[in-house]
């Protein structure tokens, strides 16, 4: 094996496997054969692809404990969150694609705009790109591509599957489960390959489409690469989550989903929470109940079921998170709660609550994607909305009430793609709900319905159910009484005046023996 790439658990810095390196060629090669299975597996119907994912289904419960393991040690996550955050919701959406990815794909009839054309009947059909290059994040390596890949497939595409360097082990087991559950040769392929040269490589190689989660910046350079090709992109890019909590909410649910929210997978969640906005009567209820939950948390063993939470995935990304904690307290924050470290991995990190921070600091307006969160107290509504939308990016949010009315009226004002209710995060495993951002956390669409509309291109067919008639109205040859008829067809329709929709009506009718003339 030449070059391969090491796979290196984060928790104990060790090498734990490799996985093997493509070249271009190779990568090259892998889309050409990709283009070929892809032609024949768009010929499928849905039931015959559903006998497919029926089985590999079966595979990931039989798997389940193995796949939880495999992720927990290329990540760093504890494997209970590998369970319930991973595997669950993949084993839920493939049920639910199942059930309604017919009906999602199904042909559409539109209704008719106008009763003049009542003879055009048309109807809309989604048509698969073709061959669809899937980019992968190192954070929930094994959910995020695999909702992209089962949506892809069932909608007919091809798929050349990148995963993120830092968990090649768990891209290695996505490939597994789709040969052992025996998809046709080709139609998934693997491809590792430098994160840096990805898109370019994907770009040259002649992919259809598009499909990268990351970070805003990478997503926005290579948009900028697909635009000059013409090749569309699907981006889900960072977030920067606020939290609003009213003054009916909950506290210690409250409490507990911020716990949950904002520490889980050590922090790394485009959609985790990052800022807290709590109402000035509950604040200080708060602020003593959270740090009791964080006081009592213990971080940093991904090995063991007693941990919270475990290690981050790499040095690039904490060293990140130490910035940002380093710059809010050089800018007047106090660190106000710590949760407990377990043992000494390099890459640990202990939970962490900060008060008296401001949008001065890059915590509050910038992703920081790590174990911290910041806490603003906030006097009306339209100050917490204020907050919460004064970021760039907008990906989710969620607002905390026991009104569930009071709770919607605010999370419309917020320009995120998602607002939860009373609980943050977890939307992103229902297989139902569309997952995707407002502002610089990418337009795009994946999950559910809105899935499969970003993996099918739209086709119209427009047919005539008047076969005998010869020419429409305005075909040529054309002359004075044409030109007069049509101006008679406006004024029938449309003028106020029945005079002139009589005068009109009889221009119109005028000319309308010409369509049965060759």
């Amino acid at each position: 094996m030449e070059n391969p790439t090491p796979c290196i658990n984060p928790l104990t810095n060790k090498i734990v496997g490799y996985s093997k390196l493509d070249s271009a060629e190779e990568v090259k090669a892998k889309v050409n054969l990709a283009r070929k299975a892809q032609e024949e597996w768009a010929l499928k119907s849905f039931n015959a692809k559903s006998e497919y994912f029926i089985r590999l289904r079966n595979l990931l419960v039989e798997n389940a404990d193995e796949i939880a393991k495999v992720t927990s040690q290329d990540n760093g996550k504890v494997k209970i969150d590998a369970l319930t955050a991973e595997v669950l919701p993949v084993a839920m959406a493939i049920t639910f694609f199942l059930k309604n990815g017919k009906k999602f794909l199904s042909d559409k009839k539109l209704k008719s705009g106008n009763i003049f054309l009542f003879n055009k009947k048309s109807f809309i059909r989604r048509v698969p790109y073709g061959v669809v290059g899937i980019i992968a994040p190192w954070n929930y390596p094994f959910t995020i591509p695999m909702f992209d890949i089962i949506t892809a497939l069932m909608c007919g595409n091809a798929v050349i599957f990148k995963a993120a360097t830092d968990t090649q082990l768990v891209g290695r087991k996505i490939e597994e489960l789709f040969i052992n559950a025996e998809f046709p040769e080709n139609i998934l392929s693997y491809i590792n390959i430098p994160g840096s040269k990805a898109g370019d490589l994907l770009i040259e190689s002649g992919v259809n489409k598009i499909f990268f989660t990351g970070s805003t910046e990478v997503g926005r350079e290579l948009s900028i690469k697909t635009a000059s090709k013409l090749i569309p992109i699907s981006l889900e890019l960072g977030g920067n989550d606020p939290m609003i909590i009213l003054e009916d909410a909950d506290v210690d649910r409250a409490v507990n989903g911020a716990v949950w929210a904002g520490f889980q997978n050590c922090g790394q969640s485009c959609g985790g929470v990052e800022r807290i906005y709590v109402n000035e009567k509950i604040y200080d209820e708060f602020l003593v109940k959270i740090k009791y939950k964080i006081e009592n948390m213990i971080a940093g063993d991904s090995d063991s079921y007693t941990c919270d939470f475990g290690v981050m995935t790499n040095l690039t990304q904490k060293k990140i998170v130490e910035l940002h904690v380093q710059d809010a307290i050089a800018k007047g924050a106090e660190i106000f709660a710590e949760s407990k470290l377990e043992g000494n991995s390099f890459n640990a990190l202990k939970a962490v609550v900060l008060i008296n921070v401001n949008h001065d600091m890059k915590l509050m307006k910038e992703e920081t994607f790590g174990p911290v969160v910041g806490v603003m107290k906030f006097n009306d509504y339209e100050e917490a909305i204020k907050l919460a939308n004064d970021s760039e990016l907008g990906l989710t949010a969620s607002v905390w009430s026991r009104s569930n009315k009071k709770a919607i009226e605010i999370g419309k004002k917020l320009n995120v793609g998602v607002v939860n209710i009373n609980d943050h995060l977890m939307s992103h495993g229902m297989a139902e709900t569309p997952w995707g951002g407002f502002k610089a956390s990418g337009g795009s669409r994946s999950h559910g319905e809105f899935g499969f509309h970003e993996m099918t291109q739209i086709q119209v067919i427009v047919k005539d159910v008047l076969p005998f008639v010869k020419k429409n109205l305005w075909w040529h040859p054309y002359d004075r009484k044409v030109y007069e008829g049509i101006i008679g067809l406006l004024k029938f329709m449309y003028d106020k005046k029945s005079f002139s929709k009589i005068k009109g009506a009889i221009q119109l009718i005028r000319i309308i023996p010409r369509i049965f003339k060759g």
